[in-house]
């Protein structure tokens, strides 16, 4: 069989008829990493999960990417995490060593990248938590700048896993070879894939022609899809820049083909002559043969001819130019466009009348202010990054149980999201608030019932009744809102994925099980461990946050007493007046209490196929508060 799509006699006027018109097929430099470590279990190093191949040079000056999140905000932190010089990182991003970063901020970290036996590495290190596993280090701490199968190799004895233990994290960096040497490329940095991303996209950010980019990721137009959380390798002609990362704007692939570089123009011109000549000695016999070729194996109906036909096509590609959209208006047309008329566009002028210009006294908390448009209240949420698919989901939401989106506006890289307005504020304030023992914020039994169910059927009709269906994944007290009559709204659907991938679309659903993401505490096992996305997440998450309604003690305290998991909290606790929320002075049917417990233990149990579904909760709540409304009317009948 051979290895090229013609007979042998053409291929060397093949390789001359490339070489000489510049379509020469350049050994890629890395490959790109793709979905290759969606499991830890994953055996071998297809596509270098455990690090790029040394093929260059043996040490370097590298740069990384990472994205500030809680605890790993500031320089001082950032650098210690990921084993950088503080002065060098704060340098390379304009600012000073005390500089703390906005959350998910885009920070440039340089490391200094070396072969360790047959990978390239900046090696950093990390002390193994309580919940952590090499999953979780990997995928949600270093977001996706290591892998749990490079964690696992280095570490040896990767079983010997406990809290305190010092791991050593082999972060994923490369060195130019020497033929990017050669073309003048003298560093490589390590981009995080985000939502949204594209090769063109992170390309045009450093100003690097997007074929460079392609080739040093062995990817090519027809195959040149990212996910995120992975990384991907930008080939660099300078040191980055701080403003190099600031960009919102999303180019078309077309268009992010910056000038050559001095060197490379004065290479092309001195090769100039030589081209000609070949070109104009060897074009017409060459032509001659190429479509020759290329009608005999048509008519055979080979599928080798691909490669011709891609050649073709990526040159045609690259000579088109489509203009790169630059205004507010277009951007915010484009993510909005095909969602219908549901939401209103606001003017920014009416968001900060609104808002009284963001005055600090309107602020609810966090990023979220309350607003009046037109004389009704609504809480206006500061937001930035892609908010598309979240627009899209809730267009598709229509349940008094779940937040509504009135409406959308965007100035200066910021989206502000409009929704329905909760008076009372977010179930946390009222539940945690009663340790203070406070009268102004305290819930029935009634209330907690009644709330847990609203709660349960908010999530049924996100998996059951949307189309297509969806899973919350990040279900908690914080996200669930209460109106001025207690009735309960789901909230903060941005984590939200379709049940089986997003829109029906398979890599979407391995891209949810890569990366960890939702709250310590409310998080299942196996989504921990494995990545495994089901609605049994949401079931999980509504274990915990039925604990904490029936208990008032948050997750995270209950899990600092020193539980090793809610299971073990509820079969330590035998007598049911150690669990219930003292608050409540003992004004609640016993009998009832034990039951939805009982819900609890069976939302928590590890196997989540030995879990309920949210139509069986809603089923069992409901008949709880039927129950609970007749015993209240006995008690008050008795009084």
């Amino acid at each position: 069989m051979h290895l090229f799509p013609f007979p042998p006699i053409f291929i060397f006027p093949l390789l001359f008829f490339f070489y000489f018109t510049n379509i020469s097929i350049i050994l890629g430099q890395q490959p790109y990493i793709g979905l290759s470590t969606t499991a830890c279990p994953r055996k071998g190093d297809s596509k270098s999960i455990r690090g790029y191949t040394c093929n260059g040079q043996t040490t370097c000056q590298a740069y990384l990417t990472f994205r500030s999140q809680p605890i790993y905000s500031s320089v001082s932190t950032i650098s210690s995490l990921l084993g950088s010089n503080p002065s060098h990182l704060a340098e390379i991003n304009s600012v000073s060593l005390n500089e703390t970063f906005e959350t998910n901020k885009m920070v440039i970290v340089p490391v200094n990248c070396s072969c360790s036996g047959n990978y390239y590495q900046a090696n950093t290190s990390y002390v193994f938590q309580n919940t952590d596993t090499y999953f979780l280090v990997a995928n949600n701490t270093f977001e996706g700048l290591s892998t749990c199968q490079a964690l696992m190799h280095e570490n040896h004895n990767p079983a010997d896993i406990y809290p305190g233990r010092k791991l050593l994290v082999p972060l994923r960096c490369a060195c130019p070879t020497k033929n990017q040497t050669e073309n003048n490329i003298k560093y490589l940095l390590s981009y995080l894939v985000d939502w949204g991303d594209s090769v063109a996209f992170i390309s045009g950010k450093f100003g690097v022609n997007f074929k460079t980019t392609l080739v040093a990721n062995t990817l090519t137009l027809t195959h040149s899809t990212i996910y995120p959380f992975t990384t991907l390798l930008v080939p660099l002609f300078d040191k980055p820049k701080s403003s190099q990362i600031q960009a919102h704007q999303q180019p078309s692939p077309s268009s992010t083909s910056p000038s050559s570089s001095p060197s490379t123009d004065r290479k092309s011109k001195k090769t100039l002559v030589y081209v000609v000549v070949g070109v104009l000695g060897g074009l017409v016999v060459i032509g001659l043969t190429l479509i020759l070729c290329a009608l005999f194996y048509f008519k055979k109906g080979k599928k080798k001819d691909d490669v011709l036909v891609n050649v073709s096509e990526s040159t045609i590609y690259s000579a088109k130019e489509k203009p790169v959209k630059k205004e507010e208006e277009e951007l915010l047309e484009s993510i909005i466009s095909g969602i219908g008329q549901s939401f209103k566009v606001y003017d920014f002028e009416e968001i900060k009348v609104a808002t009284d210009d963001f005055s600090p006294s309107f602020l609810i908390k966090g990023c979220v202010y309350r607003g009046v448009i037109k004389g009704d209240l609504a809480a206006i949420k500061k937001t930035e990054g892609d908010v598309s698919k979240e627009i899209q989901i809730l267009n598709k939401v229509n349940h008094s149980n779940v937040i509504r989106l009135s409406g959308v506006s965007f100035n200066e890289g910021h989206w502000y999201l409009v929704y329905e307005y909760a008076a009372n504020g977010s179930l946390s304030d009222w539940i945690f608030s009663n340790k203070k023992m406070s009268d102004e914020k305290f819930l029935s039994w009634i209330q907690r019932m009644k709330i847990a169910l609203d709660v349960a059927i908010g999530v049924e009709y996100l998996h059951s009744f949307t189309s297509p269906p969806y899973i919350h994944k990040d279900l908690k007290c914080t996200n669930v809102l209460l109106d001025n009559d207690f009735k309960a709204k789901v909230a903060s659907l941005r984590l939200a994925r379709c049940v089986g991938g997003l829109d029906n679309d398979d890599d979407e659903q391995f891209v949810a099980t890569r990366h960890i993401v939702g709250t310590r505490g409310y998080m299942a096992p196996e989504y921990l461990e494995n990545g495994i996305v089901s609605t049994k997440l949401d079931v999980y998450a509504f274990g915990v946050l039925m604990l904490e309604i029936v208990t008032g003690k948050e997750v995270a305290a209950i899990l600092a007493e020193g539980n090793e998991n809610l299971i073990d909290f509820l079969s330590g606790n035998e007598k049911l007046k150690e669990l219930i929320d003292s608050s409540l002075r003992g004004n609640y049917p016993f009998e009832l209490a034990m039951f939805v417990i009982e819900i609890v233990e069976n939302c928590l149990k590890k196997d989540p196929g030995n879990r309920p579904t949210m139509d069986e909760i809603v089923s069992a709540l409901s008949r709880t508060l039927n129950s609970s409304l007749s015993w209240e009317m006995s008690v008050n009948v008795a009084r």
